[in-house]
């Protein structure tokens, strides 16, 4: 594939979310769980221009998606687009000028092809996304506690992957979570573990995937290196440091690089 596509992942985890898909006609915010200063901050550390962005697409509406949704949007008047369940879960958002969209819809924007698809998460409505060009693809999918046939199909052999991978189960088993909030972590609409989506990259990485990029890693129940470790296996990648020092890994041939996204440093794929 031909380089259109670029991901700009702002925050991921439990205390925020934002990232920014960048394709040839300008970029789209997909969540804004973290302040607007924030996000200001951790874009010109990536160099990358926040008034680029014509759109914001929420995938659901926990507040760590959300939470800063309200005060960026009072410097930022293109268009927002999320599901009609994710709008009324919030009275907030319920106030702000919403494009509502399905589970399995098309749209174009910033020069690219966006095509939703369902989820499984304790919410309303989530959603996953991909993004395309004719020469370009990126899958972005987090939050979910399975990968439904549709979602797999979505983020089949794209270049770049976003895809969750939240937690090890045996830390998770072990760790001190009480019972219930153990289940609903790793249940079926909770959040995809290591072991899901090294299970997934087996089938979906396909010979034009370049990059993946781990999402929502737990900092009670995970680590970079275990992660980057388990979905390296699946593919058989060999796991080293990379250039900033963060765990990675890459197939033999140099083809595919796999990487973590946090919580407090942001990460660009080109």
């Amino acid at each position: 594939m031909t380089p259109q596509i670029h991901l700009h992942v702002l925050a991921s985890g439990s205390k925020g979310n934002a990232s920014i898909v960048e394709g040839p006609g300008g970029s789209v915010l997909v969540d804004c769980g973290i302040s607007r200063r924030v996000l200001l901050g951790r874009a010109e550390e990536l160099g990358v221009d926040v008034s680029r962005v014509v759109a914001v697409i929420l995938t659901h509406e926990h507040s760590d998606h959300v939470g800063g949704l309200s005060v960026f949007c009072n410097r930022f008047d293109g268009p927002l687009f999320a599901t009609a369940g994710t709008v009324a879960a919030r009275r907030y958002l319920t106030e702000l000028p919403f494009t509502l969209v399905g589970h399995e819809d098309e749209l174009e924007l910033a020069g690219m092809r966006v095509q939703t698809f369902p989820v499984s998460h304790d919410v309303a409505d989530p959603i996953g996304l991909r993004f395309s060009t004719t020469d370009d693809a990126l899958g972005f999918c987090t939050d979910t506690g399975e990968l439904g046939e549709k979602a797999l199909e979505a983020l089949a052999d794209t270049r770049i992957l976003a895809l969750e991978s939240n937690h090890d189960e045996r830390m998770l088993a072990t760790g001190d979570y009480p019972a219930y909030l153990k289940a609903r972590v790793g249940g079926t609409t909770g959040h995809l573990s290591n072991e899901q989506a090294a299970e997934a990259l087996e089938r979906i990485v396909g010979p034009d995937t370049e990059t993946v990029v781990a999402m929502h890693l737990s900092q009670e129940n995970n680590r970079p290196s275990l992660c980057v470790r388990t979905l390296a296996d699946a593919v058989g990648a060999e796991v080293g440091a990379g250039e900033d020092g963060r765990p990675e890994a890459r197939t033999p041939d140099g083809r595919l690089t796999i990487c973590c996204s946090a919580q407090d440093w942001p990460l660009s794929v080109w």
